[in-house]
């Protein structure tokens, strides 16, 4: 993975987080993945480890969770 993995719901927490992070390390260095469109990338993050979002995936695999805006449950539904 070259680039990190912003994953998030879409929630007002989640979008402040996505502006803020973008504007931090550039929107060429991170993938914005919004799980409440994309529900089929839900496993994908789960097996990366994310438990909330909005959270970063780095390219090393760490996960990064910020603040808390839902649980994957809750955006599983």
């Amino acid at each position: 993975m070259s680039k990190s993995v912003f994953y998030h719901a879409g929630c007002p927490v989640c979008v402040s987080a996505e502006q803020e992070l973008v504007g931090l390390v550039g929107n060429e260095n991170v993938e914005v993945v919004h799980l409440g469109e994309a529900k089929n990338r839900i496993d994908e993050a789960e097996n990366a480890g994310v438990k909330s979002v909005p959270a970063l995936l780095t390219p090393s695999g760490n996960v990064l969770h910020i603040n808390f805006g839902a649980s994957l449950a809750d955006v599983r539904g």
